[in-house]
């Protein structure tokens, strides 16, 4: 069992913890520990722990036991544990395939236990599995004392290898040592053809070591002859050391075995030139003043995150303070990394404004500094400037001529402009969901207020271009009318600000989106960098333009970068989350979904996100079921957020109810997936195509195919139309047609282009063989997206109707196992 009683906490009750069903049983377990982990630097320490798991995931003993379904996968943070039940070979074979792969690894050293001892399968809290009993006590022991490169066993189970022949010349006696509370363990060394550590290990050649036999191989020993009392008293030592580490487990809770824990993601050091600007308080007697006070807290902490000797929290993570009844700062400032919090509020009147300030250095609880500020109205933004100035120099960070001119400059000169500014921002804040393009539009619609009354207002023209970027890039608007307005807004930012950082981030974002022109837009990026050393989105950027370029570990890498300085931003967790969906890395996927709800455990999309991992490993769609109807049962009108998962929980479930209250819910516009936008009468033809109505899915694929063949009329060359379309008119019964659209989808934008979409065109191809009769062609499109990172699920394959014409084909049954795999990280 993971984890420790802290501070005698765990109080024991004997008749609570030994339950009469409790079921013992022997397991083989391979304890795994990182050497030297401590002293990476965190994103060294993301780094090694991924690759590891790559390494242990891909040894055939892993496979195997895996594939029998008698492997159970226990994250310690730094390692893991594998527990084995078939055979105490499985461990020892699985630590010699990690210990040769891990040859080629110039960066991981590990050191390995393996034990075989009794263990329990405890449900917490969350009725997840983890493991409990005094063989994964032992286990840890017999790690504990080994150094890098060793492969360390505890004598009970040598002796149960060295029955066989072949194992026998590799088992080395290196007897006894005392370990944790005065145990003593009878240790043995295993190395045979470079792999493992010769070497004594420390522990031992420093400790006293009781026994140490001459021999090179493992032999019998004769078991000692105890008196009764002893005896007695070593079995309720062993009872009493079990019911502890069962209290242990019960008490703390763990995560599922497969994942790791939003606790065991590891946070930076804390810098002293660390801070964050938490939302100020709104104390106007007009409450629709709020955003007015939100602009003020976003502009203060904007100003101190153009400075790059400070390390500044982004605004996505302290907003969620806003609504925090009281505060504990220290806690506050541990969540969010900081070492130093600001605080306010602003009260407006008719023509004034008054912004009273404090900083706070949270871990001492000390009030560094604090002002308050009455003066006209027309002054907030020189009040503003002022504040970030004294923070900046209470914290002693050097200024820049260049950073110092950014700080100074005012965003505009009219409020009312600024007030459709920041409620535009507002929209742009709110994670995406089946509402996202009516938010778009309105965000459109506030800022060219914004700009009609400040024509040079740079930040307004940066937020411009990206909203008509992202109505052109999610298919809300992907017309040529509307990459112009885009254009035009992108023009008009660096044209006003042609040193901003702003400018040149909304530029990397159209280059990006819109042109798939990665080099303009990295040279954009690496502007946007220097001028925006705390900006969370350049981080992202890179990381989402790795994604598409196939650089897949350097887009983990990225967006963890971007999640150091937006710890509590949803949408870049998210994102990441979205990475390892691809890679079909469930166990990683599920670990970061912890992390946002442990940030905000309310999410209805992600709290839906979250169960739905199940169903995309292991085709079970309970979950998924059950907390989608405990979210509307707290909110009914919560279901907008995750229509999508709702819908395809119903479909695949072939439930008429769950349908038709997710159909309900889709927008007219339609739902982008992946990188291509839905609409809505497609959805209800795949409901009415999954229930066999034929009439209904007739009518509405036909109103379907009206409107993605006008989209496809205006632009050609439009891949994610012409797939939709290929896939309407699969689903119509028009075989040339659909085969020659979906292929010519395919055509358009290749892998090196677009490798994300690409892997969507492709599945949504191998939709339009299935449904027209092409089986060959479909199973080879299909196979293709196994070997790429792909929106493709052993559980989409077992339970979508998507697949339902190559159900009973064998070859089709070998494809859904092997959707079981992950891909390697490359």
């Amino acid at each position: 069992m993971i984890g420790a009683c802290k501070g005698g906490a765990c109080a024991l009750n004997m008749s609570d913890e030994l339950k009469p069903d409790l079921r013992l049983e022997i397991a083989h377990l391979l304890l795994i520990d990182v050497v030297g982990y401590s002293n990476l630097l965190v994103n060294e320490q993301i780094e090694l722990v991924h690759e590891l798991n790559q390494i242990v995931r891909g040894t055939e003993s892993f496979q195997l036991a895996e594939k029998s379904g008698r492997l159970i996968r226990v994250p310690t943070g730094d390692g893991m544990a594998l527990v084995f039940f078939r055979s105490p070979e499985e461990p020892v074979q699985c630590a010699l395939e990690i210990s040769k792969a891990l040859k080629n690894s110039l960066n991981i050293q590990v050191r390995m236990g393996v034990h075989s001892g009794p263990i329990s399968q405890v449900s917490d809290v969350n009725d997840r599995i983890n493991v409990a009993g005094t063989g994964f006590n032992v286990a840890q022991r017999v790690m504990d004392c080994g150094d890098a490169g060793h492969i360390l066993l505890s004598k009970h189970l040598a002796d149960d290898l060295a029955q066989y022949r072949h194992w026998q010349p590799y088992l080395h006696d290196v007897g006894e040592c005392e370990v944790k509370h005065g145990w003593r363990l009878h240790i043995v060394n295993l190395y045979k053809d470079g792999l493992g550590n010769s070497a004594l290990p420390e522990k031992l050649g420093r400790r006293k070591r009781w026994k140490q036999t001459t021999s090179a191989t493992v032999r019998p020993i004769t078991s000692p002859v105890w008196p009764k009392r002893t005896l007695v008293v070593a079995l309720l030592l062993s009872a009493f050391a079990l019911v502890i580490s069962m209290s242990i487990f019960v008490r703390r809770g763990s995560q599922k075995i497969t994942q790791v824990t939003a606790e065991e993601h590891i946070p930076p050091p804390v810098s002293a030139k660390s801070i964050a600007v938490l939302p100020f308080e709104n104390l106007s007697a007009d409450q629709a003043n709020a955003f007015f006070a939100d602009g003020v807290q976003d502009e203060i902490l904007t100003d101190l995150a153009k400075i790059a000797d400070l390390k500044v929290i982004s605004r996505t993570s302290v907003m969620q303070y806003k609504t925090a009844a009281k505060h504990n700062l220290r806690e506050i400032a541990q969540q969010l990394g900081v070492a130093h919090l600001v605080e306010g509020s602003v009260q407006r009147t008719t023509n004034r404004v008054r912004v009273s300030v404090q900083l706070i250095d949270a871990r001492t609880d000390t009030h560094l500094w604090a002002e308050h500020y009455d003066r006209p109205l027309d002054d907030v933004f020189a009040i503003q400037t002022e504040i970030a100035k004294t923070v900046a120099d209470q914290l002693q960070a050097k200024l820049s001529p260049a950073e110092k001119a950014a700080i100074e400059q005012q965003p505009t000169s009219d409020l009312a402009a600024y007030d459709c500014y920041v409620r535009a921002k507002v929209l742009l804040a709110v994670s995406s969901d089946a509402r996202q393009g009516g938010y778009l539009y309105q965000a459109a619609r506030l800022l060219e207020q914004a700009i009609a009354r400040d024509p040079t207002f740079l930040l307004a023209y940066c937020k411009l271009a990206f909203v008509h970027k992202e109505l052109y890039y999610t298919g809300f608007d992907h017309s040529a009318r509307r990459l112009a307005q885009a254009n035009e807004a992108m023009r008009k930012a660096l044209e006003l600000g042609p040193d901003r950082g702003e400018a040149h981030l909304a530029a990397v974002w159209v280059y990006y989106h819109c042109y798939f022109d990665y080099d303009r837009a990295r040279s954009e990026l690496a502007i946007a960098r220097s001028a925006l050393p705390n900006e969370p989105e350049v981080f992202a950027a890179a990381g989402y333009m790795d994604r598409r370029q196939g650089h897949w570990r350097e887009h983990i890498q990225n967006l963890e970068r971007a999640a150091q300085v937006d710890p509590r931003n949803v949408e870049i967790l998210d994102g990441l989350a979205q990475g390892y969906e691809l890679l079909r890395q469930f166990p990683d996927m599920a670990a970061v979904l912890d992390r946002i709800l442990a940030v905000t455990p309310a999410d209805a999309l992600m709290r839906v996100t979250r169960a739905s991992v199940d169903f995309e490993s292991h085709a079970d769609t309970s979950g998924l079921h059950a907390t989608i109807h405990d979210v509307i049962a707290e909110d009914p009108n919560a279901g907008a957020a995750f229509a999508q998962h709702w819908l395809v929980h119903g479909l695949c479930e072939r439930n008429p109810a769950e349908i038709q209250s997710a159909l309900a819910l889709i927008p007219r516009e339609g739902v982008t997936s992946i990188t291509v936008r839905f609409c809505r009468p497609f959805y209800q033809g795949l409901a009415a195509r999954a229930l066999n109505d034929t009439t209904a899915a007739t009518n509405a694929f036909l109103a379907a195919r009206a409107e993605m063949e006008k989209i496809v009329q205006d632009e050609p060359d439009y891949p994610q139309a012409l797939c939709v379309l290929g896939m309407i008119d699969a689903a119509l019964g028009r075989k040339e047609d659909a085969v020659r659209e979906a292929r010519r989808a395919v055509e358009l934008l290749p892998p090196e282009k677009d490798s994300l979409t690409h892997a969507e065109l492709i599945k949504d191809l191998a939709v339009v063989y299935a449904w027209t009769g092409e089986k060959e062609a479909a199973l080879k499109e299909l196979k293709t997206l196994l070997q790429i990172p792909a929106p493709i699920s052993y559980g989409q394959l077992r339970l979508h109707p998507y697949w339902d014409p190559l159900r009973g084909d064998p070859r089709f049954d070998r494809l859904v196992a092997e959707s079981t795999k992950p891909v390697p990280i490359k």
